[in-house]
């Protein structure tokens, strides 16, 4: 039985209502990673409200939020902090990067060498940052929301595998329709603006510990072995598709099921079904596959290739 989820959620949305139109399937997957204790990947060109979003919802649990800007001559040390002597004690002491928050955004991700990405690997799997071979813990509720322009691939770099493995889910933030897009309009016609985010009344959740309430929710959920292993086949369905060259790994079923509970829980149910996990299939996957070249050049994508396998695996009755 879900206690405190539903009127959390709620607040949530609620709150995310008073600065966002629209992108209902966006911020619900981003609801799904922040409940299942999880990153994500933001994909979307420029004005789509990314950063927004992250602001919003960092506001709305009441939490504390940080921004980088991730350029070509970012350092490691700008990202986790560095040890300064100080003259009047002899003895170093911790300056501390904008990691040490609880919901970190990483803008422009890509726009930063592999060697700087790196630095958020550890901080990602072990929410703790190593700083001349002392470990700092991190935030309990660590989150790391990082975004990336999916047409301007000019001075960026990809990310390596092995950081997008770390992303619990990479989500597609499209253009809003034309009746959302009016509705933007008017609201900044009528006096809303973004740039004076201090002006907008986001009321935080009246008891912080919620959050954590809700967590420890999705996490004893349990799942129906029909579900487990309908994920399981999902999930080794991408290893012996002709137009992968690589399918996704074990930590992509853990991250389906992780997901699929974190789903029931925002639509009100204390288990997940088939449906919850089709529904958070190709956001679990999409980064996590590799296609061949010649499926490429035949224009094949991922969403189509999880597509196709989410109509091909038998759905547990």
């Amino acid at each position: 039985m879900l206690n405190y989820t539903p009127q959390t959620v709620a607040h949530i949305l609620n709150e995310l209502r008073k600065t966002i139109v629209g992108q209902d399937h966006a911020i619900e997957q981003i609801m799904v990673a922040f409940l299942a204790e999880g990153h994500a990947l933001l994909e979307g060109v420029p004005g789509t409200a990314k950063t927004l979003i992250v602001k919003t919802l960092a506001s709305a649990v009441g939490a504390g939020f940080s921004r980088i800007q991730f350029t070509p001559d970012l350092m490691p040390s700008d990202i986790t902090g560095t040890n300064v002597f100080n003259m009047q004690t002899s003895q170093f002491t911790l300056r501390q990067g904008p990691i040490f928050t609880d919901i970190l955004l990483a803008d422009e991700i890509n726009r930063t060498p592999p060697k700087t990405q790196a630095a958020l690997l550890e901080a990602m799997e072990e929410r703790q940052a190593t700083i001349d071979g002392d470990r700092h813990p991190l935030s309990p509720i660590f989150t790391v929301l990082a975004t990336e322009n999916p047409i301007e691939y000019e001075g960026t770099y990809p990310l390596p595998e092995a950081q997008l493995d770390r992303f619990l889910l990479k989500i597609l933030i499209d253009y809003p329709q034309m009746e959302e897009e009016a509705e933007i309009v008017a609201r900044w016609d009528a006096g809303f603006n973004s740039r004076h985010f201090d002006r907008i009344e986001i009321k935080p959740l009246s008891d912080p510990a919620d959050l954590q309430r809700c967590r420890m929710e999705v996490r004893n959920m349990r799942t129906e072995p029909g579900v487990q292993k309908y994920i399981v086949d999902m999930v080794r369905a991408t290893r012996k598709h002709g137009a992968i060259l690589y399918g996704a790994s074990p930590r992509a079923s853990v991250a389906m099921l992780l997901c699929a509970k974190a789903l029931a829980a925002i639509r009100g149910r204390d288990f997940p079904t088939p449906d919850d996990v089709r529904d958070i299939a190709a956001p679990v996957l999409r980064h996590r596959l590799a296609l061949r070249a010649e499926a490429e050049l035949d224009g094949a994508t991922a969403d189509a290739v999880i597509s196709d396998i989410v109509r091909t695996v038998e759905v547990p009755r």
